[in-house]
Formats: structure tokens, sequence, C-alpha cells
């Protein structure tokens, strides 16, 4: 089949030349209409349930709607894990299912399991909001806004309105969200003196005015033969006449709201606030929406902003931060590192040959493999992505190795004399089931991964399915175009075979562990052990940390803290890092938005923009986050975390249990223990989370003597303090928008005690204060809550400080508190560390699964099942080198290291392969015996060998060098090969001879066993 197909491309050139113009020209098409992502896109089965109710603390929310939502959900088939984190007002929980459940299956049964038992809810709740998980949500860009034109409300709602209009306009925007600002608000600020005098309430008043401020469909009218459309219209049109509006109280008194309350047009309470530099802007960021590429959205976005300032000239509209940058530098940087990696390789090929013909053969079928790669990409949804071009940046030394061996070949042919034709013809065909042999046994390897399990398998499909596909277009290179090329361009070279002295010096080097097989193997395992014990003594990782120029620093501060309290936090924490001389600039955002009324504000999110790596003199983005952690560890009464989320700068440790005293008990032993661990940075957990709280105790004796309940209690409290649900807001209608009309007490009377005290609370004996049916005490209570798997738990998150992962989850795993852990307490698994023990798993089974696969391809080509495992040995010899180079540079194991792995695993079999193959032909077809086929093998199949080994290393040196773009993660994969291929090559070319020996001698004693007991049963019947 493979002679067939050489000689026929040899012979009958212009169908491989066409078939390889449309390859190139689909492959150019498919490349220019591929998205530029960061991740690929990925639909994983994951819900998000939110659930509202305004007012309400953790503790409420837990019982009366987290557990019952819980319960509902863990009837639904598939699911895997229910996380649910409670705070003021709000419950979010998250749902993962197992891999194989379908996504829309999974938001349909979580949302029927929901409806089940939304009569179980309370009925003040807002209906819940079930969605699937997306994960493009990070921003893509960071905007500030100002105007010397405009106050804060008008700029607020010029980005409401005018910038979020024109940014949804582009393709891929899939959400807008402001950052800072106002809203307006028309606030009806309630007298509680007046309310007193006029005998009536808070929840009256916000009832009446809601029912008499609306418009309302009034049905159909049909007057004078016509049909007309009834409105009911009681709006007013301004604060002024809503104070003028009087309004009918439950007792039948009439009264004008300005006698009860003051009624202002303004702007609603602030709940956060935003800094560029220590100056007060308002900002925006924008995410994309799923099957869109991150580069291009953000390129029509900017675009969008370019006509947005010609249109309005009085506004700036500033570009902060740009968080694409980073994945279009890794996008370049790879690009460039493919270019880099094929010239070296192409360098490397005209070194040994010193032939331009040869080498110009070896350089067209780069490009002629790579090229129509990205028509198959394209063809199943891929994207240039992280995972991708790391899948292409890998295999660039591999993909000129089938050119390389059959040129190598063709040329070794010419040199007997044999015409450029012939000699194609006849390498081609000698050479066949070795290049076959080899680009199987890659694709035996990289495909698995395909198919790995777990979160970290589905990000790697697209890089099994391009790596196994560029790799096959080489073997089509290889098989048609080489031969065919080099039948038509090579020339016999003009001077005479002359064999390299180093090839004279590795003959002596083989001759001598022939003769000395058992010296060789003991030796051979020796290095595989010292392998094995520089594993063992390596690092564990998830991800290295990248280094971009952007990270982040979160402060959180004490529960109850103000809006001017973390103001003012803000502008020291700012002050404190622009003094580092890699800070260019600091963006603040102070509060964070949630689903209910009030969003928190005792949260600051600090965006810190750093120098470009390229003026940093060699420091690292970890580096500097530690001396930025240092500088903010001494801000008073505030939890620091520098680092982004993807930064994986973090452990994070679980425990669950349901007794929720004794699990704060041992959380609180546990944190004294975690602080004392040597070489660990900041220690933080949910167990001392405790906001203060006014609690309203009511006698219930004195509340049923003057008909009081305990609802209305409560309804005039909260609608008092923080006002009705938005929903159920009066509004005022403007020609753009409705501003709402917020009913409560005045600020100062919030704050004041007595004030609340004595406010009317509402009776079937009429109104009474609240002081004489309640008591009002102080307290304090859990300001958030997290459960997992419907257990309460607690949270511990370590600042790693640049340790890796796994060394400081041995520490912690090894804590006394831990090993003893009471009753009912147990550990959950989380963050990285979770997903480190999935990702080994996954590689495991995918290397365990390419060595199958590897043995059984090996098995159908050479049609024998003991000489497979003489080419499988390879792999042993390149463990050494792969974690000695790991240990040299300092570098984990982690994710890129165990892809490099895998691509080692492929590359290492090939020159056992080179050889082992050669030795067959030999003594098959050429008649030598095994020492002389296997010095034969050596000699003609060194310099291929080295020749590959050399171009591969030459294609990793780019990445490993970190010429372009972020080398964080794809340098580990490359040490992990280069220091795997020197082993693998120098090994295999003295150790595969051995073995080779060995595994042929076992033949022969099991067929002379089996001969001799075929002769004895023969004798004996």
């Amino acid at each position: 089949m493979t002679i067939n197909t050489s000689s026929w491309a040899i012979r009958n050139p212009v169908p491989v030349v066409l078939l390889f113009i449309l390859l190139t020209l689909g492959g150019l098409f498919s490349f220019r209409g591929m998205f530029i992502q960061n991740f690929p896109d990925v639909d994983l089965p994951r819900v998000v349930v939110s659930a509202s109710l305004p007012g309400a603390a953790p503790a409420l929310m837990e019982n009366e709607v987290a557990r019952k939502i819980e319960n509902a959900i863990a009837t639904v088939s598939g699911v895997k894990h229910i996380t649910t984190t409670l705070t003021d007002g709000h419950a979010e929980i998250h749902i993962e299912f197992r891999l194989e459940k379908p996504v829309q299956e999974a938001v349909d049964d979580v949302r029927d399991a929901v409806s089940r038992i939304r009569s179980d809810l309370p009925a003040d709740l807002r209906d819940p909001v079930i969605r699937k998980r997306e994960f493009s949500s990070a921003p893509l860009l960071l905007y500030t806004v100002t105007s010397s034109h405009l106050d804060e409300e008008a700029l607020s709602w010029f980005v409401d309105d005018r910038i979020t209009k024109a940014v949804l306009t582009v393709p891929g925007v899939g959400a807008v969200r402001r950052i800072g600002g106002v809203d307006r608000e028309v606030r009806v600020d309630l007298l509680p003196d007046r309310l007193l005098a006029l005998n009536t309430t808070a929840l009256d008043v916000s009832r009446q005015l809601r029912q008499a401020q609306l418009e309302a469909p009034g049905g159909r009218a049909a007057v004078g033969g016509a049909e007309q459309a009834v409105r009911t219209i009681a709006t007013a049109g301004s604060a002024a006449e809503l104070a003028a509006m009087e309004l009918a109280l439950g007792d039948g008194r009439r009264i004008r709201l300005d006698q009860v309350a003051t009624v202002t047009d303004t702007v609603a309470e602030r709940r956060s606030a935003a800094f560029l530099d220590g100056l007060p802007v308002v900002g925006f960021e924008m995410t994309r929406a799923q099957g869109y590429g991150e580069v291009d959205v953000a390129r029509g976005v900017q675009a969008a902003m370019k006509t947005l300032r010609a249109q309005y000239p009085h506004v700036e509209v500033r570009q902060a931060f740009d968080f694409v940058g980073p994945v279009l530098e890794n996008y370049q940087g790879s690009m460039r590192i493919l270019y880099e990696g094929m010239l070296l390789a192409v360098l490397v090929v005209f070194f040994f040959l010193r032939d331009w013909r040869a080498t110009l053969i070896a350089a067209v079928a780069l490009p002629l493999s790579i090229i129509p790669t990205f028509a198959l990409m394209h063809l199943m949804g891929f994207s240039l992505n992280i995972v991708t071009l790391l899948a292409l940046s890998l295999v660039i030394g591999v993909l000129v190795d089938d050119a390389i061996v059959e040129i190598e070949n063709i040329e070794r042919h010419l040199l007997m004399g044999k015409s450029a034709r012939q000699g194609a013809m006849d390498a081609a065909a000698e050479i066949g089931l070795a290049v076959v042999a080899t680009t199987f046994t890659l694709i035996a390897v990289f495909l698995p991964t395909a198919f790995m399990s777990g979160t970290v398998g589905r990000f790697f499909i697209q890089f099994g399915w391009t790596a196994s596909v560029a790799v096959l277009f080489s073997l089509v290179v290889a098989r048609l175009l080489t031969p065919m090329m080099a039948a038509y361009l090579l020339r016999k070279p003009v001077h005479g075979h002359r064999e390299p002295k180093w090839v004279t010096r590795y003959l002596v080097g083989a001759s001598w562990c022939l003769r000395r097989r058992k010296t060789t193997l003991v030796a051979a395992a020796a290095c595989f052990a010292g392998g094995l014990w520089l594993a063992s003594t390596l690092p564990g990782s998830f991800m290295p940390p990248d280094d971009n120029s952007q990270t982040q620093a979160t402060l959180t501060l004490p529960p109850g803290s103000t809006l001017t309290e973390a103001t003012a936090l803000a502008e020291q924490a700012r002050a404190r890092l622009e003094e580092h001389r890699y800070v260019t600039s600091v963006f603040a955002a102070v509060g964070s938005a949630t689903d209910g009324n009030s969003a928190g504000v005792t949260t600051v999110v600090l965006t810190v923009g750093l120098a470009d790596r390229a003026n940093r003199a060699g420091i690292r983005k970890q580096e500097i986050e530690q001396q930025l952690r240092v500088a903010l560890a001494t801000l008073p009464g505030v939890r620091s975390h520098v680092g982004t989320n993807d930064s994986r700068d973090t452990y994070e440790l679980v425990l669950a249990g349901e007794d929720s005293r004794v699990l704060e008990q041992h959380a609180r032993r546990i944190e004294r223990e975690l602080r004392a661990i040597p070489g660990i940075g900041a220690v933080s957990s949910t167990v001392s989370l405790v906001r203060p709280e006014l609690i309203v105790r009511p006698d219930f004796a004195r509340a049923a003597d003057r008909g009081v309940s305990a609802l209305d209690i409560a309804d005039t409290l909260r609608i008092a303090t923080v006002g009705d649900n938005t929903e159920d807001l009066p509004k005022l209608n403007l020609s753009e928008r409705q501003v709402p009309v917020m009913i409560r007490l005045a600020d100062a009377a919030r704050e004041d005690i007595a004030t609340l005290k004595r406010l009317p609370v509402p009776g079937t004996k009429g109104m009474v204060p609240l002081e004489s049916v309640a008591s009002l005490e102080w307290s304090s209570g859990p300001s958030e809550i997290t459960r997992h798997d419907r257990l309460r738990n607690v949270n511990f998150e370590v600042s790693l400080q640049g340790r890796p992962l796994g060394e400081v989850e041995q520490a912690v795993q090894a804590l006394p508190s831990l090993r003893q852990l009471p009753a009912g307490i147990r550990q959950a698994a989380a963050g990285d560390a979770e997903e480190m023990a999935e990702l080994a798993t996954g590689f495991g089974i995918a290397m365990l699964t390419g060595v199958l696969c590897i043995y059984m391809v090996l098995v159908l080509l050479l049609k024998d099942f003991m000489q497979p495992v003489t080419i499988l040995v390879a792999l042993v010899l390149s463990v050494p080198g792969a974690f000695l180079a790991l240990f040299v540079t300092h570098s984990a194991l982690s994710l890129p290291a165990m892809i490099g792995l895998i691509m080692l695993m492929g590359i290492a079999t090939k020159n056992s392969i080179l050889l082992v193959d050669y030795i067959v032909i030999a003594r098959q077809e050429h008649g030598l015996d095994r020492w002389d086929a296997i010095l034969d093998a050596c000699r003609k199949r060194a310099r291929p060998i080295v020749m590959t080994t050399i171009a591969m290393g030459a294609g990793m040196v780019p990445i490993a060098m970190g010429w372009a773009g972020d080398p964080s993660f794809r340098a580990p994969m490359a040490f992990v090969v280069i220091g795997g291929l020197m082993t693998s090559t120098l090994l295999s070319l003295l150790v595969i001879p051995v073995f080779y020996s060995c595994i042929d001698d076992l033949v022969q004693w099991l067929q002379a066993g089996t001969t001799s007991s075929r002769i004895s049963s023969g004798r004996s019947s």
C-alpha cells in the first residue's frame, strides 16, 4: 500500500500538486475565518439558581430558601456537587452535573425541580432565575468615562443608555456592566414625627402611593362605531406633582404626601464607586458571547468607541485596561514560534544534508502539513486558542521528521548510483513501513487526550484532534509530495559517501554495549530509577502562574463597614500600590452589585496595571505581587488578596458539616494551625465573617392585645429602612426611562435607634409604637453562609507565596486538626487541588491508553507481538531526561509538563521504530545475521535519528527560551520534551539494540521450547 502510494505519486505528479494546492487554499481560507480566543468554548453541564428575598438574613435564606431548593435539586439525576452561597437577601446555588449530562437537559431538570417546590418557598421571594453557567464571562475591556459638562447622574445614564446601546450592537458582545456611578431616583423621605402625629405608618404610605401612582390597562370601548383602547393613567410627571398628590389612608382620611415626607428628585443611595488613579470616574466593561473570539469582539468595541467619541466630543471615553492583550500576545507569540521553529528545523536539515534541494523539499513539508490542518479545524468548529496553538507549536519538529527520514533515505540510495526517480521509489518503499508506524504511534498518543474525562478533558478535545490531524497531514506529505519532489528535484551528490566520524565512534559504543548486555541494561534501569526518584522530589502544581501585565488586589472590610470607609481604604491602598516602580495604573471598584435591592460595600477590587514584561528587568509578576502583598498587609482591619482568579496562587480547603457550632469551633482550631505553617502567605476563612445585627423580638402577648402581627412589624421595618422591593416600587414615567420612587425613612432617622423604637406599626386597634410591642437589642450573625453538597461549610484560602500547590497541600493535610476531624465533620475537595487530582487521573488514563494503542499499532504493522516491546522501551528511556529538565529549571510537575510527557511518548518511539524496522529489513531481505543487521541498522539509521531529534529540539527552543509571548505555560512543556529527547535519543541508540537482541533471544528460546515439546509429543505418540 505505502509502496504503491509513493510510486503512484512519482509517476503522476500533476494530481498530487493539484491536491496540495486545494488543501493549501482551503487551509488559508479557513484560517482567515477562525476566531482568536483565549480558551476554547466548552459547554459544561453547570447550572446557577439565583433567588432574592430583600432584607432576609443569610440564616433565614438558608432555612426558608436554600435547603428546600437544594433538596429538590438533589433528586435530579446526574448531580455531582451543589454549592450554595447565602448573603443578605440573596441565595446563589451552583449545580455541577456529571459531564455526560446534556447542558440543556440539566437546565430544564433544575427548572422543573425548582418549579415543583415554588409553593413551599416564601411568597415574597422573587421568582428564582435559572441559567446555565457561561465560561466566557471574563471582561474584555475596561473603559472609564468622564465629562466636564455632565454631572455624575447624567454621566451614569449616558453609560447606561448611549454607550450600552452602541456596545451591544457589536457582534459577539454578551453583556455590558457599569462600574460605579449613581442611578436617578425620586426619594420620598418619611418623617417619623409626622407619621406619629398623623397616626399612619410607612407601610400604609407605601401601599397607598403604589396604588395611586400607576398606569394600567382599562379594557376596550366601542364609542361612535369604532373600537378604542381604554387606559387608566394615574401618574405624576415630576417630583413636585408627586409631593402634591393626596393619598387615602386606611382609616378613610386624606393627606398630601408632602405632609409626611420630603420628596426630592435626586440619586439613589450610593452603594458603589469607581476611581482611576485616585480620580472619580464611571467605568464599564463588557463580556463576549459564546461562539465569538475575544480579539474580534474587542476590535469591534474599540471601533464603536471611536465613533462614539466623534459624536460626543464633550465626553471623554478612555480605555483603562485591555484584558484581551494577553490573548492577542499569545496568538502572535504562537505564530512567531511556528515561524521560528520552522526556520530552525530547516536549518538543521541543511546543516546535515548540505544540499539546498533537499532542504527545500523538507522546508515545503512544514507549511503543507500545518495549513491543511486549519481546514479540518475550521470544519470541526475549532478556534485559534491557547490549546490548538499549543498543539501546533508542539508538533513543529515532528512534522518535518517524516520528510527528513524520506529525504535522507533517498539520498543514501542516490549514493548507490541509482537515478533520482528510481532512488526515490526504492527509498520510499524501503522506509514506508517505518514512516507509517511512527506517524500512527504519534496519533495513538495524541488522540486519546481528546477523550480524557473530567473538566480538563473538555478543554483538551481540540488539542488531541489538532495534533493528530497535523501529524496525519505530515504523513500524507511524506508519502506523496516528498518522494515526488525528490524524484524530480534531487541530483546525485557530487561528493562520495563519507561516513561522519561521530557515526564511527557511535558504532564502537554500540558494539561495546552489545558485548556487555547486562551492564548496559543495569545502567539503563539505574537511569530510569533515578528519573523516578527525581519525579518524586518535584513539586506538584495545577497551572503555572502567568506573567502578564495585569493583576488584582481584593480588599475585604469587616462586615458592617460603610461605603465611606471602603472608599477611604481604596485610596490608601492605591497610594501604597502606586509607590511600586512597576505599577503603572490602578482602577478601584468599591462595592459589588448583587441581584438584591442593595450591594455589598465591604469589598474593594483594585485592578493594577503593570509595566510590560520587557520593561521589568526580568522580574516576574509573582515577585511584584508578593511585594504588593507586603505593602497591603499593614492596612488595619482588612483582609487582602493579591492575584487574579486565574493566577492560581491560593490553596483552598473546605470543611463541611451539619452542626454549625462544632464546625465553627473546629475551623478556628484549623485556622490557628494553618497560620503556623512556615513559608505561606495570608490565611483567610469564612468562619469569622460576622456582621452586627439589630434584633427585633416581638412581645407576643402585648402584640396580640394590640392586634399587631409579626408580619406587620417586619414589613414596616423593611419599608422604613431599605424600601419596598424593586418591582413593587411606584415609577415616574419619563420619555426614555422609568425612575423608581423610593419610600423610606430619612437617612438621619435610620441612624437613630430611638426613632426606630418609636416607629408606628399598624394594628387592628390603631397605630402603636414599635417599642410597645417589641424589644430591640444588638447582636451579631453570619454575614455569609456557604454550603457544599447540602451541608454547612467553612472555606479556607491559603496564599501560596510562590510555593507549589502540591507542597502546600501536603503540609496542610499533615496538620493534626485535619487528621482528627470530629464526628459529622468532613473535608471536601475544592479549587485547584480537586482539579489537579482529576487532571492526574485523566492524564494517567490517557498515557496508558496511548501506550496500549502504540503497542497495537506496532503489532499490526510489524506483524509481531514481541518486537513492539523493544520499541516501547524508548518510553522508559525518555523518563530520566524529562524529569531532570524539570528539576534543573526549577519547574513543577504541572498541566503543561504532563502535556509534554504525552508528546514525548510519541516522539521517543520514533527512534526505536527506525532502528528496529531496519534490523528486520536487514535480516529478512538482505540476509544478514543478527549482529551484522543490528550494526548495519545503527550505521544507516543513526544520522536520520539524530537529525530528527535535533530538528524536534530546535522546534522546541523558541518555546523553552520564551522568545515570543508569555512563556509561563509553554516553557515547562518544552523543557520536558527537550530533556526527554536528549536522554531518549542517546540511550535508544545504545540500549535499543541490546534490548532487541535480548527479546530475540527470548523469542528463539520460546520457539525452541515449543519445537522440542512438539518433537517429544510426536515421539510419544
